[in-house]
């Protein structure tokens, strides 16, 4: 128990308690410190491969923690390197984990006490697979260079409420609803159909092999020939609020500007990105009100990633493939945070956000309605890196989609 501090009565006037106080810190960020790895503080990072990485006693590799702006009480983020032709610790823990591999080529294996025999399943560059709640699981690395794994997870909100390393790493419940245990539970699938909320493209599968270079279908509500596919992951309700999504701009193309609650966060697979972030309260032309220096802007490279609406939530973000070749995403899902859908789905029928202007009931800033800025800026950007820029006239003109 912590020392008890004398509690001292004011006299006359005067206030009770401190004028100045530290921030009080939540139970997930201190268990991340008494990790004794570096920790990453920021909008987004380059490339996950430049982060400080420091030895992990309880992983049995080496890693960094990622806190992000606007996700400290939703989402958790690592990076983990698994050394040369060895392997991390067995863990299980009672929150859902995701694994997208940056670098190498290895093996999962996954069990659940009393499994007489393990699921096994490979991995490369660009794989995405789930490891369910409380589930057994080693990463083995195949090769003979360390292999490095992004992963995301929603272990805040669980360190939050329970407070209690033993309850979240030794606690032998079967989520059985949620891994059966069946043999093709980490089979790679590659049917398609479309998500039951907003009719887009997903796929149900726990094992995605390689989102770097698999096809997408079109879809065209971020920008002109914006392509994107989402995860359905066994054991979660097949709604559009969970899997995140892979995504893709083509090379030329920039989305456009919309705003949402935070909890996004873009990973780059491919390509060369730009993000802008503000916030919505200046309004959708930052620049030519004034307001330039509000804006948050991040680069990125395969591996890097930014936070989507970093400030709390409401903040308009604009994303920019300003390379050679397509930028490539995936909006990294953690697993269920106990919010559900979207800050303002309030009515049955919900505008799409992507479609519908903020002059229409929607969260999206249309091309015709941007600051003037944004385009100029886009245009030197592809100029440097000597590309034309695919951006028709027609699109700036209102009336146009």
């Amino acid at each position: 128990m912590a020392d008890k501090l004398e509690f001292r009565e004011p006299t006359g006037e005067d206030a009770a308690g401190y004028r100045v106080y530290k921030r009080s810190k939540s139970p997930y960020e201190r268990f991340m410190e008494e990790e004794g790895v570096p920790i990453f503080r920021g909008i987004g990072v380059r490339d996950t491969r430049d982060l400080e990485l420091g030895p992990w006693k309880r992983m049995g590799g080496r890693g960094c923690y990622l806190y992000l702006d606007g996700l400290e009480a939703g989402k958790g983020m690592y990076v983990v390197e698994v050394p040369s032709g060895g392997e991390l610790n067995a863990e299980r823990h009672m929150y859902d984990e995701f694994m997208l591999v940056i670098e190498g080529r290895g093996t999962t294996e996954v069990w659940k006490d009393g499994q007489a025999k393990p699921h096994v399943f490979e991995w490369q560059p660009g794989s995405l697979f789930m490891l369910p709640v409380n589930s057994w699981h080693r990463l083995v690395n195949a090769s003979s260079s360390p292999a490095l794994l992004l992963a995301a997870t929603n272990a805040p909100p669980i360190f939050n409420i329970f407070q209690s390393h033993r309850f979240i790493f030794e606690n032998p419940y079967d989520f059985v609803e949620r891994f059966d245990g069946s043999e093709d539970f980490f089979k790679a699938k590659t049917e398609l159909e479309a998500e039951g909320v907003r009719g887009r493209a997903a796929i149900r599968s726990n094992v995605f092999t390689d989102i770097v270079n698999c096809e997408l279908p079109l879809d065209n509500q971020r920008a002109p020939g914006y392509r994107r596919i989402q995860p359905y992951f066994h054991g979660f309700i097949p709604d559009a609020t969970t899997g995140g999504f892979v995504s893709q701009y083509p090379s030329g193309k920039y989305s456009k500007a919309h705003y949402h609650q935070s909890g996004a966060v873009l990973v780059c697979l491919r390509g060369k990105g730009i993000t802008f972030n503000w916030p919505v309260e200046i309004g959708p032309r930052p620049w030519e009100t004034g307001h330039a220096d509000e804006v948050q802007i991040c680069e990125y490279v395969p591996g890097g990633l930014v936070a989507a609406a970093p400030g709390g939530g409401n903040w308009f973000h604009q994303h920019f493939s300003i390379g050679s070749e397509p930028l490539r995403v995936i909006n990294y899902w953690g697993g269920p945070t106990g919010h559900w859908g979207l800050w303002d789905e309030k009515e049955e029928d919900v505008k799409a956000g992507n479609i519908f202007g903020i002059d229409e009931g929607g969260r999206t800033i249309h091309y015709y309605m941007e600051d003037p800025y944004i385009r100029s800026f886009y245009r030197d950007q592809l100029r440097k890196a000597g590309v034309e820029m695919q951006m028709a006239d027609s699109l700036y003109v209102k009336g146009s989609s």
